[in-house]
C-alpha cells in the first residue's frame, strides 16, 4: 500500500506581501507609536504651560482681580455694607483727597517714618555686611542670626517693642532715666512715636539687607582689592573706593525695595499703639492705616479704594525713577 506524501508548502510567491495576521499587528504597532508621538508633542508644547498655570490662577483670583475691583470701586460712592451697589461719582473720591488734611497728615507720616527706617537700615547693613565679608570666627552663625530678626512675626515684634518703649515700665525710659533723663511718652508725642516705629522696621530688615549686600560683596572680584592694597590704599579706602561703586545697583535695589516697603507699611503702626488712627491725634498713621481706618471702620469702601490706587501710583513713580536711575548708572559704566 503505497502511502500518499505530504505536499510541501509552497513557498511565497515572489512580491507577494506578509500574511494578514502580520499586517494587521503592524498597523497596530504604527498606529500606537503614531499616538505616543503626539502625546509627546502634546506634552512638551503644553506641559509648561500646565506647570505655571496655578501661579496664575492664583494672581488673577487675589492679585489682578482685587487690583481691578478697586479700581472700578474708587471710580464710586460704595459702603462695605453693600458693596455690590455702586453709585458712580467720577473722581470725586480722589479730589476729595487732594483736600483732606488726614490723607496729607498720613502722606507725610508715612515719609517720615519711611525716613527716619530706610536711611539707617541700610547705612547699618552695608557696615555689617562690609564686616562679615571678611573672615571672621563663626562668621555663619553671625549670617543665621542676621536673618532671625526677618523670620520673627511682626506681631510678636512690634508687641515686645511696644512693651520697652511703655511709659511706665518700658526698658528704655528704665535706661534713660539711668542718665537723668525723665519718662518719654513714646506713643503720645509726634516725632517720638515715628521714632519708635521706625526702629521695629529697621530691627527687622537690617539682617535682611546686610545678607543682600553680603552677596553682592562677594561677587567683587578680588583682584580690585589687591590693586587697591598694592597702591596704599587702607581698607577704609577699599571700602569707599572699591566696594561702593561695585555695589551700586544692589544698593538702588535695597532703596526701591525698602521705599516700596515704608510706603505700605501698615502692621508696624498699627500694632504699636493698638489702633487705627494711629495715635491719638494721627500723630503716627500711615497712608495703610488711613486706608484701613477708612474702609474697615469708617465703611467707605470707595475712598478705601482711591487711597489704595493712590499709593499705587506713588510705587509706579517710585518704580520709574528707579529705571531711570539704574539706565544712567548702566550708561555712566
Amino acid at each position: 500500500m503505497t502511502v500518499p506524501l505530504k505536499a510541501a508548502p509552497s513557498a511565497p510567491a515572489e512580491g507577494a506581501g506578509p500574511p494578514p495576521e502580520a499586517d494587521a499587528a503592524g498597523r497596530r504597532a504604527r498606529r500606537r507609536a503614531a499616538r505616543r508621538s503626539r502625546w509627546y508633542r502634546r506634552d512638551t508644547k503644553w506641559s509648561p504651560y500646565a506647570f505655571i498655570a496655578p501661579f496664575f490662577v492664583f494672581f488673577a483670583a487675589f492679585g489682578l482681580f482685587p487690583l481691578l475691583y478697586t479700581g472700578w470701586a474708587s471710580l464710586h460712592r460704595v459702603s462695605l455694607h453693600s458693596p455690590t451697589d455702586m453709585d458712580w461719582a467720577g473722581l470725586h473720591n480722589y479730589t476729595r483727597l487732594l483736600k483732606d488734611e488726614y490723607f496729607w497728615n498720613a502722606l507725610g507720616n508715612t515719609f517720615t517714618i519711611g525716613v527716619l527706617s530706610t536711611v539707617p537700615q541700610l547705612l547699618m547693613a552695608l557696615g555689617l555686611a562690609h564686616l562679615l565679608n571678611y573672615r571672621l570666627r563663626g562668621s555663619m552663625f553671625f549670617r543665621v542670626a542676621m536673618l532671625t530678626p526677618y523670620a520673627t512675626s511682626v506681631a510678636a515684634a512690634t508687641l515686645v517693642f511696644a512693651m520697652l518703649y511703655g511709659r511706665d515700665f518700658g526698658m528704655v525710659n528704665w535706661a534713660l532715666g539711668l542718665v537723668g533723663v525723665d519718662n518719654v511718652d513714646w506713643e503720645s508725642g509726634t516725632w517720638t512715636s515715628q521714632f519708635a516705629v521706625s526702629t521695629i522696621v529697621i530691627w527687622r530688615w537690617t539682617g535682611y539687607n546686610t545678607l543682600i549686600y553680603l552677596a553682592a560683596m562677594q561677587s567683587v572680584p578680588n583682584d580690585l582689592y589687591e590693586s587697591a592694597a598694592l597702591d596704599g590704599a587702607s581698607r577704609w579706602q577699599q571700602f569707599v573706593h572699591v566696594t561702593i561703586p561695585s555695589l551700586r545697583p544692589t544698593i538702588l535695589f535695597t532703596v526701591v525695595v525698602s521705599t516700596i516697603g515704608a510706603t505700605q507699611l501698615f502692621g508696624e503702626p498699627l500694632l504699636f499703639g493698638g489702633s487705627q488712627t494711629g495715635g491719638a491725634s494721627h500723630q503716627y498713621q500711615t497712608l495703610g492705616l488711613y486706608l484701613y481706618e477708612q474702609g474697615w471702620f469708617n465703611y467707605h469702601l470707595g475712598r478705601a479704594s482711591a487711597i489704595a490706587w493712590t499709593m499705587f501710583l506713588i510705587l509706579i513713580l517710585i518704580g520709574l525713577v528707579y529705571f531711570l536711575v539704574a539706565r544712567r548708572l548702566q550708561k555712566s559704566h
